[in-house]
């Protein structure tokens, strides 16, 4: 889909993770993307901007292009819901405050259509964040210089033909068991939780990995959404046509393409797991 003068009309969007203020956030591509969409919500999902390495030193025009926009949005009626996360959790004072078309708070339910959708950060529930804040930090610290080097790593195999990598995503999928399960604890525990508070939709931001699964337990069922984030992925949660949809901007700046793929996932408290495999061992 090629950008132009005409917005799209949306219900809802959820961006996350946008880390302004730092070398690696895509200012200016989520800017682009603002002005191809017209939502009557927007919900900042945390991190938006990134207190833990700011620097009065560097704050660009492009990242003030950002907030200015967004000012613009709520002006001609858009309504903008911002969640602090971890990286702008000074921001967590104001939780509650209501200045009509701005609304700050923790966690938001949205009721859209006939289905409800549960909206948080997500760092509650990350171990690391919880106990050891020290160590999150000195990771973050980490991820910036690592960002850094990813952008030298992929001018020289640009530059010798060779495809892109992200040396972050990579070190992230192995440090939190991600690729390699098609579930991981920090999607099941959200998961189970948002069954038993019975909501349709979940959606997360925080550890950065853009996904779509429906996972089903013995207790019901929920889709679990995470909106990625604007420092690698450039992506966002879009709602129209009673459905979520991730949606990704592309480096050019001038399309925006859909994955439409949705896990099914079936997940299993350790019981039941226990259970099944003694009954089958009782059938043999």
């Amino acid at each position: 889909m090629t950008t132009n003068n005409t917005k799209r009309s949306l219900k809802a969007v959820v961006i996350s993770d946008v880390h302004l203020g730092t070398l690696g956030s895509k200012a200016e591509q989520l800017h682009t993307y603002l002005k191809t969409v017209e939502p009557e919500v927007l919900v900042l999902n945390g991190d938006f901007i990134d207190a833990w390495r700011f620097s009065p030193k560097y704050f660009p025009t492009s990242h003030l292009k950002v907030i200015r926009y967004l000012f613009q949005m709520a002006e001609k009626g858009c309504k903008i819901i911002y969640i602090p996360g971890n990286h702008d959790e000074i921001a967590r004072r104001f939780a509650g405050f209501d200045f009509g078309r701005l609304v700050v708070d923790n966690k938001i339910v949205l009721s859209l259509d006939d289905t409800t959708t549960w909206i948080f950060h997500g760092d509650v529930f990350d171990v690391v964040m919880h106990h050891s804040k020290w160590l999150a930090k000195m990771g973050s610290v980490g991820f910036g210089i690592l960002i850094g080097i990813n952008r030298m790593v992929n001018a020289f195999l640009t530059f010798f033909g060779g495809k892109k990598i992200s040396l972050a995503s990579r070190i992230k999928d192995f440090v939190k068991g991600g690729k390699g399960k098609s579930i991981t604890k920090f999607e099941e525990m959200i998961a189970q939780l948002s069954i038993r508070k019975g909501y349709h939709f979940v959606i997360c931001g925080h550890i950065h990995r853009p996904t779509k699964k429906r996972i089903m337990t013995s207790s019901g069922v929920t889709t679990y959404l995470n909106s990625g984030d604007w420092v690698e992925n450039m992506t966002a949660l879009e709602y129209y046509n009673r459905d979520w949809h991730l949606k990704y901007w592309s480096e050019d700046k001038t399309k925006i393409k859909e994955d439409v793929s949705v896990e099914e996932i079936v997940s299993e408290s350790t019981e039941e797991v226990f259970l099944r495999a003694f009954k089958e061992i009782l059938k043999s």
